[in-house]
This record gives C-alpha cells, structure tokens and sequence, in this order.
C-alpha cells in the first residue's frame, strides 16, 4: 500500500473546494459522469483503430444509490487507469498560487473547475471520504485510492474483475439530499440526458397492484444520439417536431426549426427552433440549451447569442465552448463572437427562405413570427438590414405587404403637401373603428399596428426611411393627418373661441390622469361635430414607456393622458350651439368683456412705461396696481366661465356631442354611460 500527500502547493485544497464551489455543489454528478463517458469513448476509439482487442460488452456508465450505506457510486467500463495515471491524473493537480486564485476566481465556483482541473474532486463538495476502484484494459493490476478530504491518500491493488471504475462518494451530513433518488434523477436529467453514452440510474418502474414497483429493465436516462448530432439530410419534419417535444414535453409545437451544422471556422451543431411567443417576452427566455460534447452546460445564453435570439427554442452544442464556462470568457472569447453572428445569419437566411419559397405559410404565420422579428430589427442592426426584405406590414384588412410594397401602394394617396409619405395605422382595429372609416372614406389605407413593441419600431422606421412618418388615425381629425393643403382657418372671433371653449371645457368629465383641451378647427361642414384625438408624440412617447427599454421614458410614462377636443366650427350643430350662447348669455357677458379689455388695456399702459427702468425704478404703487388688475381680471374671467357653464348645463346638445365623441373613443363608461343613455332616449321623444 502507497500513502502519500496529493501534489498541490496549498496547505489544503479541500476547505477550498467546499467553500467557493458550494453554490454549484450539484455539478459535481455532472463531472463525474462526464468523466466516465470519456473514459468510455476512448475505450471505443481504441478499439477502432485496433489498439484494443479484448471483448467491449456493455458500455454503459451506471449510477447507483445506498441511502443505507450513505454512498453514491458512478461506474464506468472504459479505459480505467493503472497505478502509474492514477498518480499523474488524480494525486497532482496543476493548481499552484493560492492567494492569486482565491482573489481571481472566488466568485466563480465554474472558472475553480475549469481553469483548475479540479473536476474530480469537485466530488469532495459533498463527500467525506471519495474511492476510486479502477482497473486498466491493459489487463494492469487493479487499484483501489481512497482520500477523506485531507491531502494524504492511500493507494493499493485490489480484486476487480471487470475493466472501467467505480468512484464511491461517502456522503456527508451537510449533503444527504444528494441520497435522495429523486435529487440525482433530476440532476441526470439536467445535466446529462443527451450524453453520447447510456447513462443507467435504476431499473425501469410501473404500477402493479396499485404501487410502484421496479422492473427488470435499465432505467437509462439519457438519449444518446438526439437529433441534432444527426445530419438534417437523415431526418423528417416529424422527427425535429419529436425532438422538440422530447425538450419541452409541454410545450405548444413550434413554428419553424433552423437545423445548424458548422465545421470551420468553429464546430457548431444544434436545433433553434422559432416557438409561439405569447405577449410577455420576459417568460420566453432561457430556453435555448447550451452543451459541449452532448454535456448540458446552461441555458442562460445571453452572452453566446444576440439578446432577440434568446426568444427561440432549442440546443446549439459547441466544443469551442469549455464545459466549464464562465461569463468573462464568454463576453472576450472570440470564438463566441463568431458562433453569435452566424446563428444571426442563419436565423434571418432561414426566414428568407421560408418566405421566398412559401410567402403564404409565412404570412399565416407572420402575426406569431413578429414580436420576434421587430425584437431582431430594432436590438440587432446587421439582422434589421436582412430582415427588411422579409419583414411584413399587414392592414387592417388583413393584406401583407413587404415595406417596398406599401411604399408603392399608398405613394398616391398618401403623400403629403411637403412631400412626406404618411403611414396610417391603428393598434385597436374595434376601438378606433370610426376613425379608421374616416380615413379610407378618404382613399386612404390603413395599417393594423397592434404589436408589444410597435411603438418602438414605428419610430425605428421613421428614422431609416427619409421622408416617412408613422400616424395613428386617431392622432388628429382625419383632414389633417395628411395635409394636402395649407388648413383652413377658424373665421370665429376671439370672443366666440373663449366661449365655445369654456362651454365645452365646463361639460367635459373628470377622468383620473386624463387632461382634455379643446380646439377649434374649420372642417367640412358635413363631418363629425366633434372629435377627440391624441397627439402622436406625447401618446408614442406613453406607449414606449409602457412597454420599458428605455430608462429616460419613464418620464412620459408618468404624466397624464392628454386628449384634444377639437371642435369643427363649420358644422350647423357647433354654430347652433354658439348661437344659442349669443343670444342667451351675451347681456350678462358683455360688461365682463368690457371690463376685462378695459383693466387688460391699463395693465399695457403700465408695463409700457415701465419698458428699460430697473425693477428699483418702478413705482411700489404701480407694482400694486398691476397685481391688483391681474387679479381683478382673474375672477372677471371666472365670472364668464360661470356663466357659460350655467348656459352649458342647460344645454343637452352640449354634453350630448360630448359624450358622442368620448362613446367614439370607448371612453365613456359608467354613471356618464347611463346618463348618456338616458338623455338619448329623452331627446328622442
């Protein structure tokens, strides 16, 4: 028998090992049987160049659990090791400048593994004592190592009739959940369900009267040759549509699937596949799998594929990525830069595919494709150049078109005096009905908008194409959303704008963070009263806001909804409305006017005189004054709104077109509904 120290220049790598790797103290499963299906695999390549001669049998990596013996074995018919490789691969560990390595990697219990070596004795993790029983197809003697945490090993000969090894793992007290069948079960699942080799954990169990009970059959848990090991050339749609559902077993079928097959300038295999992504993109992540050599890895990709490409599905396997990865390497290696562009490139090649060889699969498809597709265009500037000639617009009448499409179908129509081409759109085809009727009883085409990020990609667009602006029909009233011609202007005097603001303004509702403004505008005589619109900016800038991204929207997420009420003053009912006030309100509102011009004409005659004298210069009697004025034409003001109020409250035209126009926007509800109701009903009889 040998005793010796393990060659590391530490006092004690163990306390080590178990502090900085205990937050990942699971992946110690994965290391070892990682180790064992490598010493399987060098067993078989042995034997296919003919180094080996003897009998291969059963290759298959076993793990087995004794909750009674408190131990947890992985065995392995591989190429084992002799004396001598026990020595040079498990008693020296290229480990050397403790201090440095403590301040390095402290916080990376991934980059302790992989820089390190330390695979196998990420074991001491959870065990107390760990044994090795190995013996060499060279037909050496068998050996049996055993070490309890501490640097001093033991190593002797020993009976073992079989070639491979068992590593026995004595489990300690910290860690009994790694005793737990279900623990392990779920481990192997994670880590090594696509290893190329058969992974045994148990036997097979079915229910028999009325219990579980074991079967005489292996429980293997993995599937060794998944489908993205195999070239697309040997597989169906039916066998990538399996393969999905052997990942996400609960999982809706996906819409399309990339098969990738890359051997220079890196090795890159696997399946994306394009899924049905609901309205919260968040909830879609971390569902691309990352491996090395069919060893599960993460499935937190961000660093290896562009940020919209972690809304697809599926598994890229990578050699060129260390099994043991930590997120410095990969945001520096230069190889993951390269393997992120091209699945870019082959995402939006396959897209283009799909789309010339297919358009009407494509466009059935494109309302579950386009959250996915905008995502790309506005994250990705290389995928935005290669999506743009794919990428749809659909109308509100369900027609798609490329962008060069409706570029040239709304041309005519839609261009406005300066020259700038205006795209319509709505994002609620039921909610702004009337507007968008408005707008192709104009000839007009209108866009169905209705996307999580279309905000967003609107002003995306506006900002690539010159010349081009994207408005919702309900941003303005529909004579000026494409202005062919300078505006008529309001003929009503300043007197008749004040009242007709203030009788509409005191009838308006008290909405919570809502502002209404009234406006006036000289329209066609024989369209809409009234008409409330949103100001495209300020309700983008909302939308954007709501939709996060951009930490400055914040700012436009908090302020109030502004709305404008805008008036057609050429329209009989507005004239009516003003006659009316004329003749019922024009003796109580007369005097106010005079006096208000008569104060407002002082007030000038002040400030006139006082034009180039300092503050210090200006008489203390006529500061007063002015303030004096500007109160007293304060509440002569209010006094007029008063009774323009009063007048409007008689009036049930007034609050009747109101709520028309509120009815038109889906914002009249409530107690306003039902009295609107019932004032429609009594002016009807």
């Amino acid at each position: 028998m040998v005793k010796g120290n393990i060659g590391v220049t530490t006092d004690n790598i163990f306390p080590v090992i178990k502090k900085f790797l205990y937050s990942d103290h699971e992946i110690f499963l994965r290391e070892l049987v990682s180790n064992a299906v490598d010493a399987t695999q060098k067993l078989k390549t042995l034997a296919s160049v003919g180094d080996y001669k003897g009998e291969m049998g059963d290759l298959k990596v076993e793990v087995k659990l004794d909750k009674k013996a408190k131990t947890l074995t992985i065995s392995d018919r591989g190429v084992g090791m002799t004396a001598d490789e026990i020595e040079k691969y498990i008693n020296q560990i290229a480990f050397s400048g403790a201090t440095e390595f403590l301040d390095k990697y402290k916080n990376d219990a991934n980059a302790i593994i992989g820089h390190f070596g330390l695979g196998f004795y990420s074991a001491f993790m959870v065990s107390k004592q760990v044994e090795i029983f190995t013996k060499s197809y060279t037909d050496a003697p068998a050996q049996h190592w055993s070490c309890d945490g501490s640097p001093e090993y033991t190593l002797k000969t020993c009976d073992k009739a079989d070639r491979g090894t068992d590593i026995v793992l004595h489990i300690d007290d910290e860690n009994k959940e790694f005793l737990e069948e279900a623990r392990i079960s779920t481990i192997l699942t994670k880590y090594c369900k696509f290893l190329p080799i058969p992974i045994v954990f148990g036997k097979k169990k079915e229910w028999k009267d009325g219990k579980e009970v074991e079967t005489a059959e292996d429980n293997i848990v993995n599937n060794t040759e998944p489908a993205w090991t195999k070239k697309p050339v040997d597989l169906k749609d039916e066998d990538y549509a399996n393969f999905y559902r052997e990942l996400y077993p609960y999982g809706e079928d996906p819409l399309f699937h990339i098969h990738l097959n890359v051997d220079f300038p890196f090795n890159l295999t696997g399946i994306l596949y394009f899924p049905h992504i609901k309205n919260n993109i968040d909830l879609q992540r971390n569902k691309i799998q990352l491996y090395s050599n069919q060893v599960f890895v993460t499935d937190s990709v961000e660093d290896i594929v562009p940020d919209f490409l972690t809304l697809l599905h599926g598994v890229i396997d990578s050699p060129d990525i260390p099994l043991n990865v930590s997120r410095s390497y990969l945001q520096s290696d230069q190889n993951v830069k390269k393997i992120s562009a091209h699945i870019t490139k082959k995402v939006a090649d396959r897209l283009q595919e799909i789309f010339k060889s297919d358009r009407a699969q494509f466009e059935e498809k494109w309302d579950a494709l386009r959250i996915f597709i905008v995502y790309g265009m506005l994250t990705d500037e290389k995928f935005y150049d290669r999506a743009k000639e794919f990428a749809l617009l659909k109308n509100i009448d369900g027609k798609f078109f490329t962008f060069d499409e409706y570029k040239e179908l709304i041309k005519t129509e839609q261009t406005d005096k300066d020259g700038n081409l205006i795209y319509l759109y709505a994002n609620n085809a039921h909610e702004q009905h009337t507007y968008i009727e408005a707008a192709k009883a104009k000839g007009y085409d209108v866009l169905l908008m209705d996307g999580q990020l279309d905000a967003h990609w609107l002003s995306q667009l506006e900002q690539k194409n010159d010349k081009s602006r994207y408005v919702r029909v309900d941003a303005d009233v529909v004579e000026k959303l494409i202005r062919k011609a300078d505006a008529p202007k309001v003929t009503l005097t300043a007197e008749q704008q004040d009242a007709l603001t203030n009788i509409f303004q005191s009838q308006l509702p008290k909405i919570d963070k809502t502002e209404f403004l009234v406006t006036m505008e000289q329209l066609d005589a024989d369209g809409q009263p009234i008409v409330i619109t949103q100001n495209e900016f300020m309700r983008r800038m909302k939308d954007m806001a709501a939709t996060g991204g951009n930490p400055m929207m914040g700012f436009y997420g908090e302020m109030p909804d502004s709305y404008n009420v805008v008036l057609n003053t050429a329209h009989p009912l507005i004239e009516g409305i003003l006659k009316a006030e004329e003749a019922e309100c024009a003796d109580k509102v007369a005097p106010l006017a005079t006096e208000i011009a008569d104060l407002e004409k002082r007030r000038e005659t002040l400030k006139d005189g006082h034009k180039g004298k300092k503050s210090e210069e200006i008489p203390t009697a006529e500061t007063e004054e002015i303030k004096t004025i500007d109160k007293k034409v304060g509440e002569l003001r209010d006094k007029k709104k008063a009774i323009y109020a009063d007048f409007a409250s008689g009036q049930n035209h007034v609050k009747q077109l109101i709520d028309l126009a509120l009815l038109a926007n889906n914002m009249l509800k409530g107690k306003d509904l039902a009295d609107f109701v019932k004032r429609s009903v009594d002016l009807l009889k």
